[in-house]
């Protein structure tokens, strides 16, 4: 750990993109799955496929409730790590079941009490050709079979994230791989009726989730404790459930405004998507397949923001304080030039990807739009991401929470809203309009950033003694 604190400035890349590789991977292929997946389904028809995304916006707003929630701890485990204080890393893991559980707990009493109403949300606009109520009870059945996997999801982003922050990022990728095969397997079993198994559409589809969702669990908990040797946190983890309350105390009120902001922050982005349903369930569908595709390699951005967050956690838990300067700088740069070569992948594949859909002329036309427009703020989503994760390396959670949620509902959103309700331009404008709001999150976050208020070393010995 020390000798990789200790490279030379040009290694900075190399085990950023080390940490980050295999996210990519993982993400990657599972994103590809989803994208085979949305294939399947919109061979179904457009309703069922629509039924699907729609029912996806409430679950993405779940599993960012479950990153927000673990975030927290996982800014003290990466320190931890960086300080050698595997103890540390142990009660945080043991903190990490008790948010997990909660908050899993609390998405299936919502969806199981209100997801019919949040679901109808994205079906008051213009329906057209397409039967919105065949579309409302597909999304429902996808949604209540889906809660099922809610409790398995959960438990591999303890895992997964303890063992990234850790600086293991294979095991996460492996079992990630092995939820993909599971789940393209279970999908043509089930979706179309193959070998024998009942043909059950949007149902299938659901099912085939859950079982990959289950799969992932189980190849992540037992590789991970078969080779604790490797991982000494591990060691007689689960011998108590207790967390000392002075430790659990510190990372709840430091990571409470990181759920928070993760909550709010995709509570924002589906209130957005369902600003732009007002505009018909043309709009639905396009934004679902440029998303299906976006999606596949957006995953460049998120796994090097993590990346960023790693490195400079634990290089401020190690108290030097300027490398995590100097370093953090390189790495947005790098991250915003990476994604520009996403930029024109996208752009090439933006009229092809949507002709694979059996849909309408419109639709795929719409879908082409919102890829191009997405791709070209690709390198803005990159910059500001990875700058994103170094604010929150310090655990200035507040001003984090400000930075993103806080300034999502107070720009962008209202933007989409009024833009979307109260005027008549087309849709791409907006779209677009809502996307430049980042610009100016850009020029903030630079602000906060040269100013330092992001730089701190959260367990320094001195200072904290519960977990030593």
């Amino acid at each position: 750990m020390e000798n990789e604190l200790r490279r030379p400035e040009n290694g900075i890349y190399r085990r950023a993109l080390r940490l980050a590789v295999p996210m990519m991977i993982q993400n990657g292929i599972t994103n590809a799955v989803g994208l085979v997946d949305n294939l399947m389904v919109g061979s179904l028809g457009t309703e069922c496929m629509t039924a699907v995304s729609i029912a996806g916006n409430l679950l993405f707003v779940f599993s960012l409730a479950v990153f927000g929630g673990l975030a927290g701890p996982g800014i003290y485990c990466a320190q931890y790590h960086g300080q050698k204080n595997e103890e540390g890393v142990r009660q945080v893991f043991r903190l990490k079941i008790w948010v997990a559980l909660t908050i899993v707990l609390a998405g299936i009493t919502v969806f199981l009490t209100a997801g019919t109403p949040l679901l109808r949300l994205y079906l008051q606009g213009e329906a057209g050709e397409f039967d919105a109520a065949l579309t409302l009870t597909s999304a429902r059945e996808y949604l209540m079979i889906m809660l099922t996997g809610l409790i398995p999801f959960g438990i591999t982003q303890i895992y997964a994230g303890t063992l990234r922050e850790t600086g293991e990022s294979v095991k996460p990728m492996v079992a990630g791989i092995g939820s993909v095969v599971t789940d393209v397997l279970f999908n043509w079993l089930l979706i179309y009726g193959r070998c024998g198994f009942p043909a059950l559409g949007v149902r299938g589809a659901a099912i085939a989730t859950v079982i990959a969702r289950f799969a992932e669990t189980g190849i992540i908990v037992i590789w991970a404790h078969a080779a604790r040797g490797r991982h000494p946190f591990l060691r007689g983890v689960y011998r108590t459930l207790k967390v000392p309350a002075a430790l659990a105390g510190r990372i709840i009120v430091k990571g409470l405004p990181i759920f928070l902001n993760e909550f709010l922050w995709a509570g924002g982005m589906a209130f957005m998507t369902q600003c732009f349903s007002l505009r018909g369930m043309v709009v639905i569908a396009a934004t679902n397949i440029a998303n299906a595709l976006c999606n596949l390699l957006n995953v460049v951005f998120i796994a090097m923001g993590n990346a960023v967050g790693i490195i400079i956690g634990q290089l401020l838990g190690a108290s030097r304080f300027e490398e995590a300067k100097k370093d953090s700088v390189r790495l947005m740069w790098f991250t915003c030039l990476v994604n520009l070569a996403i930029t024109g992948v996208l752009v090439a594949f933006a009229k092809v990807f949507p002709g694979l859909y059996p849909t309408t002329e419109d639709v795929r036309q719409s879908a082409t739009v919102f890829i191009i427009i997405t791709a070209l703020f690709f390198p803005v989503q990159g910059y500001l991401n990875a700058l994103y994760f170094t604010l929150r390396a310090g655990g200035k959670t507040v001003i984090t929470f400000l930075f993103d949620s806080v300034f999502t509902w107070a720009v962008p959103v209202p933007v989409a809203l009024v833009l979307c309700r109260l005027t008549g331009m087309p849709v791409y404008y907006v779209f677009t309009l809502v996307q430049a709001c980042d610009l100016i999150k850009i020029v903030i976050g630079m602000i906060l950033f040269r100013k330092g208020v992001w730089i701190a070393n959260l367990v320094d010995r001195q200072g904290d003694k519960s977990a030593v």
